[in-house]
């Protein structure tokens, strides 16, 4: 394993810590709007890491909000009594990126129960696949097969990408935004192949199940390479 995978796993380590600390202390509560959840999840890293430094906007999405990929904007919601949300969050630990997404569920709600344990499964058996297949398939093959496990389980997938990159803070600025840098049906390039300057690519996959007619969504997502 080279320092620059070694140093993705601590800084994915550290957030896990933080989510595990999110559940520890019944954060994740109704009557709250998402932006309050927010602003206590960032005090919460804050005080744990001293982290300040964000590579993407911090997100906690509830009720329809959460049929919603990343680069929408919806108006804030109120969080409910029976409901379910997730968060995605990409804090940075000594200038190396994580990237973590789960889902909450309030209630005891079957299809909401249902979507939090379809999306971890389906995130484990799309690490399978890649794990499998890692040298042979292109941006397009992964998602393919991610869609097909949607499917599989019943549900619809949520986002035109299924994951992207991650690396040494900022690295949008350093291999941009192309789509070549997204697991994404337009990526006809091995996922396997070197950054443009020759250095090996490491993987978040995302899994964001929906069921648009019931207006719930969920979200996993963490390092896959």
């Amino acid at each position: 394993m080279n320092s620059i995978l070694k140093n993705l796993i601590v800084a994915e380590e550290k957030a896990k810590k933080l989510f595990e600390e999110i559940e520890s202390r019944g954060l994740v509560v109704p009557g709250k709007t998402e932006r309050e959840l927010n602003i206590e999840v960032y005090d919460l890293a804050s005080e744990l890491f001293g982290i300040k430094k964000y590579w993407h906007k911090r997100i906690v999405r509830s009720g329809k909000n959460t049929l919603l990929p990343y680069r929408e904007n919806p108006p804030v919601l109120m969080i409910q009594q029976e409901d379910i949300l997730f968060f995605d969050f990409g804090p940075v630990f000594e200038e190396w990126e994580a990237d973590i997404g789960r889902t909450y569920v309030l209630g005891d709600d079957v299809s909401r129960l249902k979507l939090r344990q379809d999306i971890e499964k389906a995130w484990w058996e799309g690490k399978a696949f890649f794990r499998a297949h890692k040298d042979e398939i292109t941006g397009s093959d992964f998602y393919q097969f991610i869609s097909g496990l949607a499917k599989k389980y019943g549900w619809e997938y949520g986002n035109e990408h299924c994951g992207h990159l991650i690396g040494n803070f900022p690295h949008e600025k350093i291999q941009g935004e192309e789509v070549v840098n997204y697991i994404h049906p337009d990526n006809h390039t091995l996922m396997s192949a070197t950054d443009r300057d020759g250095n090996p690519r490491y993987w978040i996959l995302e899994i964001h199940f929906v069921d648009r007619n019931k207006q719930i969504g969920g979200f996993f997502e963490q390092l896959v390479s």
